[in-house]
């Protein structure tokens, strides 16, 4: 009788432990999640090593990010030069998925293997982007990025004059010279979106939201 009790115990624990593993699993894939900055492209307003709150419920509710949002989306499989960026077809290439279940689960949901980028939003879908003179325009409206330091340029040799296809958005890093992004990889899809930066919480002396 003991030993039944005890099995039966261990079986209304293991039920908890899945059912509460599957919630964390969904509210992570769903709600928001942690994440660390470990690129340099964002410089100066992300540093290496910073702590963020990503929001996700874009995938629940199609919320559409907004122009000057600090976005990140998995990388793309293709870079682009200016021999081989098409300006009518300014898209990002995804060409190795994973294969499988555990494979796909693995990355999609506990993103071990994925490499991602964080960038922030320039171009929304059906926008002109034109990249000239070191400036980048909007529907020929220069636009105006005081998030960016006084001696930054922007240019590119691949993608520089193309309209942002429907569906899809175009992003740069702030530290452009240090940036692998839209430029050289093209518009990213917006169900390769995996979140939008809301919060700072670690280092202490620069908690808050991010502009």
């Amino acid at each position: 009788m003991i030993e039944k009790e005890k099995i039966k115990d261990i079986i209304e624990w293991g039920y908890c432990i899945i059912i509460a593993l599957v919630l964390a699993l969904l509210f992570r894939y769903y709600i928001g999640t942690p994440t660390v900055v470990k690129q340099r492209s964002m410089y100066p307003t992300l540093s290496e090593e910073q702590r963020l709150i990503l929001k996700r419920t874009f995938r629940v509710i199609k919320e559409m990010p907004k122009r000057g949002d600090i976005i990140t989306f998995e990388a793309p499989s293709k870079d682009y030069d200016k021999w081989s960026a098409d300006q009518t077809n300014p898209i990002a290439v995804y060409d190795s998925d994973p294969q499988g279940i555990f494979n796909k689960f693995v990355y999609y949901c506990l993103e071990i293997t994925k490499k991602s980028y964080i960038k922030r939003v320039i171009g929304l879908p059906g926008e002109h982007v034109k990249i000239e003179n070191g400036k980048v325009y909007i529907n020929g409206d220069e636009l105006n990025e005081d998030y960016l330091g006084d001696d930054v340029v922007t240019e590119s040799e691949a993608f520089y004059d193309f309209i942002v296809p429907e569906g899809y958005i175009f992003a740069m890093g702030d530290n452009r010279s240090k940036s692998k992004d839209c430029r050289e990889i093209g518009c990213i899809p917006l169900n390769k979106l995996e979140g939008i930066v809301i919060f700072r919480f670690w280092p202490l002396n620069v908690l808050g939201k991010i502009k």
